[in-house]
C-alpha cells in the first residue's frame, strides 16, 4: 500500500470519529494489534487488512444516532461505497466490507476470511485488559450510563442481575460482554495476547465493585443508626 493510499483511507476514518471510545486512537491501537497478529498469517492480505481496520468503525455515529443500526453493518456499506468512488477493484471493496460487517462482538455473522477474523481478534482485543475498561467507561459516560446500580435491597449489584429499566451499568457490560470475550478470539496470536490482559481487567472491576460497596455497608449502617436514634 502507498502512503498516499494509505492517507485516503486514514482521512475517510478521521471524518468518520465522534466517539471517545471509539476514536482515530482506539482505531490505531486496533491497526496495529492487526499486523502485529498478521505476522503469525502469512497468508494475510495487508492491504486489505490495513483498509479493513482504518474503515471499522466509521458506522459508528449512525448507531448512536439510532440504536437500531448496526454499525458494523452500515460501516461496511460506507466502506463499500468509499472505496467504489475511489477506484478501489469491485474485489478489494466487497473483501473490506466483508471484514467490516463481521467485526462485531454481538453479531449473528462470524468472520470467514483470515483478514476478517484478524481484524476481529485485534478490535477484541481492545476490549481486554486496563484499556478496555478505560474506554467502557468513555463509552457508558457518554451514553449517559451509570458505573454500577443498586439491588432492590439497596446493595450495589455486581452486574449478574437485569438492572432496573433496562438500564445497562458498566459493572453490567463487564459481567455481560467483556468477562466472556476471552473465549471468543478467532486466532491462536490474539487468544495469546487476550491472555495476557485478562488480569488487568479482573483487578479493575473487582476493586471498582469492592470499592462501590464499602461506603454503601458501613456507611449505610452508620446512617440507619442516626436515623433510628431520632
Amino acid at each position: 500500500m502507498t502512503q498516499k493510499t494509505f492517507d485516503l483511507l486514514e482521512g475517510c476514518m478521521l471524518a468518520c470519529m465522534g466517539d471517545s471510545a471509539h476514536d482515530a486512537e482506539h482505531v490505531r491501537r486496533v491497526l496495529y494489534l492487526a499486523l502485529e497478529i498478521a505476522e503469525s498469517e502469512p497468508s494475510a492480505d495487508r492491504d486489505v487488512l490495513i483498509a479493513a481496520c482504518l474503515l471499522h468503525d466509521i458506522g459508528r455515529e449512525e448507531q448512536f444516532r439510532d440504536p437500531s443500526l448496526c454499525h458494523a453493518q452500515v460501516g461496511a456499506e460506507k466502506a463499500y461505497r468509499f472505496l467504489l468512488d475511489h477506484d478501489f477493484s469491485e474485489d478489494f471493496a466487497a473483501h473490506v466490507r466483508d471484514c467490516v460487517r463481521t467485526h462485531r462482538f454481538r453479531s449473528g455473522d462470524p468472520p470467514a476470511t483470515i483478514e476478517a477474523r484478524i481484524l476481529f481478534d485485534a478490535d477484541k482485543l481492545d476490549v481486554t485488559g486496563a484499556i478496555g475498561m478505560a474506554r467502557t467507561f468513555f463509552y457508558a459516560a457518554r451514553a449517559g450510563q451509570p458505573l454500577y446500580t443498586l439491588l432492590p435491597d439497596g446493595t450495589v449489584s455486581d452486574g449478574t442481575a437485569e438492572e432496573p429499566g433496562g438500564c445497562h451499568s458498566v459493572l453490567r457490560e463487564y459481567r455481560f460482554k467483556l468477562e466472556k470475550i476471552y473465549d471468543r478470539f478467532l486466532t491462536p496470536r490474539g487468544a495469546e495476547m487476550a491472555r495476557r490482559r485478562r488480569a488487568a481487567m479482573v483487578s479493575v472491576y473487582e476493586s471498582i465493585l469492592a470499592e462501590a460497596r464499602e461506603p454503601y455497608e458501613t456507611g449505610g449502617s452508620i446512617l440507619r443508626r442516626c436515623i433510628e436514634s431520632t
